[in-house]
């Protein structure tokens, strides 16, 4: 082949390419392809949202989505009691759904009374919780009311171990890692925190160090307790604590496995893992036993569909130890950027996300947080992202259908353009990006979130006090009418 076709065919093979690739493009959601500049080893794929989208049929006419929301506005809720507990009734627009979170509720009274027991939250979420923002303000509002010390449930390996400063870890970067953001089949089962690690200490040792952060309620490491899976070999972790080496064995035989490191709290440790490559870790836990307890399980990118890959019984099994009470579902951020307002697709995965938290965690009362207000720049003016309300709305949407309590962050943090207020005042609470939250911001946030929990709360214990008086008098009046038959049988007898 001489040098004048090779260059044409080869010029040829590069065009075509081009025009592929262009055509490809046309077909897929315009914000696939960002206009900014983005760290790519800190960028996380959903492939599940990915898929869905792709999937994605509008089928619905623009018309007839407005003529069902018409609909849907004017709905009137009517609840239906609980252990004899019934919330007022609400309209589509204004709700909550304080009624799906009574059993929470009721753990909080009890703990209310005795503060000997305990109450555990798992908050799910996506960059909007990472580093621990937000959630660890909702942990500090729950502490400061109810008790409770530590961060809860830490994982091995975290993108955002660096900038969380409620408790603070490293970790050697031999880890192998899968995640139910990208990965279909793992090795093992993923744990409560959609992730498996392993530890690839034949070469290199393997290992993971914690240290207390200086949050309130979080000063130290509280009855630190390694979680672990099911494997065929046996392995070894060597806790360093001070100048203490203690060495314990990791019998890796059930579904989930735990081992205490230590009983009491202590301020840092370090774990090296021993000829312990085929045993599934997952993480740790901090907490002092009683109180409440919040495990912030973020991921970034995440759409919140994953979890329906959840495996059942390996959640059962986390949750014999952990014992949730409620189940926070806080996504909506990653949704937002594929160019669609019909979220039709979104409800439904995440309605059967929801059903597999309910096979896992039995009995579990479960949260929906909607998405955040986000702005977007039109012709020359930030403004609110037109997918914004839609997207808002399918949250409330499938809360609704799925019995689950819901938080209006949206409107919560002030509604159309409060995104663009929250950057642009002094001192600022969100991020250039018109997106994230920064740290006043998210501390905000968290109050809000807790306000508007802490409220319903208050309502449940006014409505079971109704509930118990009732009772009460009902009991007194069977007492008197049993007397007063007594009474009478007696002056027969006589």
């Amino acid at each position: 082949m001489n040098t004048k076709s090779y260059f044409f065919q080869s010029f040829a093979i590069v065009a075509l390419a081009f025009i592929a690739f262009i055509g490809f493009k046309q077909i897929l959601p315009d914000k696939i392809f960002s206009d900014s500049k983005i760290d790519s080893k800190n960028v996380l794929i959903d492939s599940m949202l990915l898929e869905s989208v792709a999937n994605d049929s509008l089928s619905l006419e623009s018309d007839s989505i407005a003529e069902a929301e018409q609909q849907e506005a004017q709905q009137e809720i009517v609840f239906e009691d609980t252990e004899g507990i019934e919330f007022p009734s609400e309209t589509f627009e204004n709700y909550k759904g304080y009624q799906y979170l009574v059993s929470f509720y009721e753990k909080l009274y009890q703990l209310e009374k005795n503060p000997q027991s305990k109450v555990r939250i798992a908050y799910y979420g996506d960059s909007m919780t990472d580093g621990d923002l937000i959630v660890q303000d909702v942990r500090t509002n729950y502490q400061e009311r109810f008790g409770g010390n530590g961060v809860g449930f830490v994982s091995i390996t975290s993108e955002s171990a660096a900038s969380r400063g409620s408790v603070k870890s490293v970790y050697s970067k031999n880890w192998k890692t899968q995640s139910y953001l990208n990965v279909k089949r793992p090795i093992s089962p993923f744990g409560v925190n959609g992730h498996v690690f392993f530890a690839n200490d034949k070469t290199n040792p393997t290992w993971v160090q914690y240290e207390a952060g200086t949050n309130k309620y979080a000063t130290t490491l509280d009855n630190p307790t390694l979680f672990y899976g099911k494997a065929g070999k046996r392995g070894n972790v060597n806790f360093i604590i001070g100048k203490d080496t203690l060495r314990k064995n990791l019998v890796p035989n059930n579904l989930v496995n735990s081992l205490k490191v230590t009983s009491g709290s202590i301020k840092a440790f370090k774990a090296n893992f021993v000829h312990a490559d085929s045993i599934p870790i997952y993480g740790f836990n901090f907490d002092n036993g009683s109180g409440v307890h919040v495990d912030n399980f973020s991921q970034r990118g995440n759409s919140g569909l994953p979890i329906s890959m959840f495996d059942a019984d390996v959640m059962r099994t986390f949750n014999s130890y952990l014992k949730y009470d409620l189940i926070v579902l806080h996504y909506g951020t990653n949704v937002l950027n594929y160019g669609t307002k019909n979220y039709h697709w979104y409800e439904k995965g995440m309605k059967k996300a929801v059903n597999k938290i309910r096979e896992s965690f039995p009995g579990v009362s479960i949260l929906i947080v909607s998405t955040a207000d986000k702005s977007t720049k039109y012709e020359l003016e930030m403004k609110t992202d037109s997918a914004v309300v839609p997207l808002m709305k399918a949250q409330k949407r499938y809360a609704l259908e799925s019995e689950s309590g819901f938080v209006n962050l949206y409107t919560l943090m002030g509604g159309d353009g409060s995104m663009v207020k929250w950057v642009d005042e002094t001192p600022a609470r969100a991020n250039k990006d018109y997106t994230h939250f920064n740290q006043r911001g998210a501390k905000a946030i968290g109050r809000l979130l807790y306000d508007q929990l802490n409220k319903g709360y208050e309502e449940y214990k006014i409505l079971r006090e109704k509930r118990d008086a009732t009772s009460r008098q009902q009991r007194a009046a069977r007492k008197t009418n049993t007397d007063s038959v007594s009474v009478k049988k007696d002056s027969v007898n006589e």
